[in-house]
């Protein structure tokens, strides 16, 4: 081992620690941002991977070389259709976490509903809820989106939280209670040209060894036993292998945010000419409602993708993109 230096660069980022298989296909959204304004709407949206375009548009980011030039752009189609919102759950902050203070579910919820979860309330639940909303210190909608409506061959649907802008709690209850039992589509959440973030679950690629999972280098032909192993494991005193030692096991299947994705496209007709001849592939035809962001977002075709208003770098003001022309493979 002469010929090797005595120190090296670490490889792969302890930040995606630990890279274990995810719990769920359905990614967590576990911070929510604040919109300006006093206006009540709900943060966040769902849907479905479709696959890959282009997108060619007039760049539009001042101070740059390419301003008002052609920018062909890498981009991914999402299937949007309309989000359910089936009840309103309130929560309660102390020094243990959140605690949930009531939930209340909406009317005639369709029959697909209860393969996911079994609701039973009492008829004077909603009154109830009025009552213990001044002891909730933040709102939750609960929604629910279909696969089926979008072609996938799956009739249990996902439900998940969407939380509410706002920081009346008592306005945020009372936006809920008003959009109960309706269907949102992501024209009603997000604008045209505006950034979100993206979580979703990444491809699975199963058991790898260090170089492919950490990046580590391969060593030269003429080592000893191994060519595709870490160097060393570490001292022989004390012997303890340190977790931040590049380890073979799971590589992909994790849970991962994209952010600041602008959305280049939303509507729901085919006028752009998104599908592809044949359909997309692993997925089929778009027929509804879709988005069309800028760049790659985690996951495989039909797999569930959640979006939410953007964190990080609010933009003062949202234009609209130029679009030239949709470019399918």
């Amino acid at each position: 081992m002469g010929h090797r230096k005595y120190s090296a660069p670490r490889r792969g980022s302890i930040a995606f620690r630990p890279r274990a298989r995810a719990k769920s296909l359905e990614a967590r959204v576990r911070t929510w941002p604040q919109l300006a304004g006093e206006k009540n709407a709900l943060l966040g949206f769902a849907g479905f991977k479709v696959g890959s375009i282009h997108v060619l548009t007039i760049d539009d980011r001042e101070k740059t070389p390419n301003f008002g030039k052609q920018l062909l752009n890498a981009a991914t189609v999402i299937a949007t259709p309309p989000v359910k919102i089936i009840g309103v759950r309130a929560y309660k902050t102390d020094i243990y976490g959140q605690h949930a203070v009531f939930d209340v579910y909406a009317k005639d919820l369709p029959k697909e509903l209860a393969r996911r979860v079994e609701i039973k309330q009492a008829e004077d639940a909603m009154s109830k809820a009025e009552g213990k909303v001044a002891q909730a210190s933040s709102v939750m909608a609960i929604a629910a989106v279909s696969p089926s409506a979008v072609g996938i061959p799956q009739k249990k649907p996902f439900v998940f939280e969407l939380a509410v802008s706002g920081k009346d709690v008592k306005a945020q209850f009372e936006y809920v209670k008003g959009i109960l039992g309706k269907e949102l589509k992501a024209s009603d959440i997000f604008q045209l040209g505006q950034n979100v973030d993206v979580f979703g679950i990444t491809r699975g690629k199963g058991i790898e060894g260090p170089v492919t999972r950490f990046g580590v280098k391969r060593k030269q032909h003429k080592s000893r036993k191994s060519v595709r192993a870490v160097g060393t494991l570490g001292p022989i005193s004390p012997a303890v292998v340190m977790y931040t030692v590049a380890r073979q096991g799971q590589h992909g299947f994790h849970q991962r945010t994209e952010y600041n994705k602008r959305i280049l496209l939303m509507t729901n007709t085919d006028k752009d000419g998104i599908n592809p001849k044949g359909g997309f592939k692993h997925f089929g035809l778009v027929t509804g409602d879709y988005i069309v962001v800028r760049g790659s977002i985690p996951g495989v075709p039909k797999r569930l993708v959640k979006m939410r208003h953007p964190i990080r770098n609010l933009p003062k003001k949202v234009l609209e993109p130029k679009v030239l022309e949709v470019v399918v493979e």
